[in-house]
């Protein structure tokens, strides 16, 4: 874990493979580890606090995946900085010195909830920041970091469909193994998010689970979690553009506690190639290219 010092720099990368298997993305956008330090400062809860927002080693878990013929897109910046899983801009009123632009959504229910484009808490609901922080700064967060974000796997997204005639973006996050609510049931160990069947062809999330419970995981599907903006915006499977949300729990390879790796860390990776593998081998990519009208 280290610190942006200057420039923003690398803010997110993305890794093309040698040799492409398969029209399969795999994007980690919430494992940024990178604190400004300018963030630290203006924060009221301490590091470890702030990263409890993370999804730990995530991109890790599926930065092999390039050398096995799949592009992998990780960002380096925390979401507690800026949100790319998010709209861009989702923004809450109560946190911001100055006025809001008229285009912002303040009423969304991540907004709501504090979890905006740029969160006012961290996951388990602690307020971020001692004080309010000026609009332009939010308003720069957003044009250095997410736009960019976005407007790069956009392109990565386009060249894939060029090349291939349809895309599958597996966007991968992890989640607390024990929800903050008590009434919440035991969570699996992995939740597939389609948005309730609208962000991909069904295919996808079947095959997911059939592969993950072969290899002895539990599966949920859409909840807690059914997909946030990327897996919504960038899902239109009219288009050939299918998307996926993996939700992987925490528990299954880190200690949650120390925030370590544990020893089950190479078998959870190692099993992610084997989900790469089954999707470029048995998903049928011809058929998933944007619908056609029937000739009449």
């Amino acid at each position: 874990m280290t610190r942006f010092d200057g420039d923003m720099s690398p803010a997110f990368e993305i890794f093309e493979p040698a040799q492409w298997r398969a029209p399969v993305i795999f994007n980690s956008p919430h494992s940024g580890s990178t604190y400004p330090d300018e963030f630290l400062a203006a924060s009221r809860i301490d590091l470890p606090t702030l990263r409890r927002s993370e999804d730990s080693f995530m991109d890790e878990l599926i930065g092999h995946l390039s050398d096995r013929g799949f592009p992998t897109v990780r960002v380096n910046f925390p979401r507690s900085y800026v949100d790319v899983n998010r709209e861009p801009y989702e923004l809450d009123p109560r946190m911001f010195s100055g006025r809001l632009p008229s285009f912002a959504n303040t009423r969304s229910m991540r907004v709501a909830g504090g979890l905006g484009t740029i969160p006012r808490v961290v996951g388990d609901g602690q307020e971020i920041y001692r004080d309010r922080i000026r609009v332009d700064d939010a308003l720069g967060r957003i044009e250095a970091l997410y736009k960019p974000y976005h407007r790069a796997l956009r392109r990565l997204i386009n060249k894939v469909h060029q090349m291939f005639g349809t895309v599958v973006l597996v966007d991968c996050h992890s989640m607390p193994s024990v929800g903050v609510s008590r009434d919440e049931p035991r969570r699996p160990d992995v939740v597939i998010g389609d948005r309730y069947g609208t962000s991909c062809t069904p295919l996808l999330p079947d095959r997911v689970e059939e592969t993950m419970t072969g290899l002895g995981y539990s599966i949920g599907r859409n909840k807690p979690y059914a997909g946030g903006f990327i897996t919504e915006h960038y899902g239109n499977p009219a288009s050939g553009l299918h998307a996926v949300q993996l939700e992987l729990n925490r528990a299954i390879y880190m200690d949650e506690r120390r925030r370590e790796r544990s020893a089950r860390f190479a078998q959870v990776a190692s099993d992610f190639g084997v989900l790469a593998d089954v999707l470029a081998t048995t998903i049928p990519f011809a058929d998933l290219g944007p619908f056609q009208a029937a000739a009449e």
